[in-house]
């Protein structure tokens, strides 16, 4: 690598992590406020953006439109993927427009299953990451292992672990706002329409190695359900 990959990958590395802190942070924070609720024009603008980051995260993805892009050098490729989708993750929560309400505020044994349940989600991401390289997951450094298919730890049980583990981080609060609501749904709905388009590239990817790895682990997300 160049002085200036060098830069632009761990920059962009900082970023990411930057903008998944900021976005914990955000959620938790700012949008465990109570406000007035403010009805569907809201929603309809908070779904726009979270489809103009989920169409990036999805599309640029696929090795269609990488084999379109081969403008940009190859040892880049993820790193600028993770700069644009760090700096629309950061667009959500700056231009995120308050939905309101407030669902439910549990308490007793109720907050303590739903703490249960955030600290569960907490550790299958975790230990789904452990299982990645977080210098090629941030784009800092090139993938090393193009052919590896991850089937151990939490892969043995659903077939997208970090998946699972975001949807019980953001639906397990004991105090769900209107907007919270909407970003764990919003969301979650993004993650089960993107798995398909996944799961297809991967099978170009791994071929049969992927195919029977789909036999072996029948749920791709949440085990008896999807």
């Amino acid at each position: 690598m160049t002085k200036f990959d060098r830069i632009f990958v761990w920059t962009g590395g900082t970023l990411f992590v930057a903008a998944l802190a900021g976005c914990t942070w955000w959620y938790f924070v700012p949008l465990g406020a109570a406000r007035p609720a403010t009805g569907w024009p809201s929603i309809g603008w908070d779904l726009t953006l979270v489809t103009v980051f989920a169409l990036h995260h999805s599309v640029f993805a696929r090795n269609a439109v990488k084999r379109r892009l081969a403008i940009i050098p190859e040892r880049l490729l993820r790193s600028v993927y993770v700069w644009v989708a760090s700096l629309l993750l950061v667009a959500v929560c700056a231009l995120w427009q308050p939905v309101g309400g407030h669902p439910y505020d549990a308490g007793g044994a109720a907050a303590v299953a739903a703490a249960i349940l955030q600290l569960g989600g907490v550790l299958l991401i975790a230990s789904a990451v452990a299982r990645i390289d977080p210098l090629e997951l941030a784009g800092i450094r090139p993938s090393r292992h193009a052919d590896a298919l991850q089937v151990d730890g939490p892969y043995r049980w659903v077939r997208h672990p970090l998946y699972l583990g975001w949807i019980l981080l953001v639906f397990g609060v004991a105090h769900m706002t209107g907007d919270r609501l909407a970003f764990a749904v919003l969301t979650s709905i993004y993650l089960g329409v993107a798995v398909p388009l996944e799961e297809r590239s991967l099978r170009q990817s791994f071929g049969d190695d992927y195919a029977r790895y789909q036999r072996a682990v029948r749920w791709r997300i949440i085990p008896f359900i999807y």
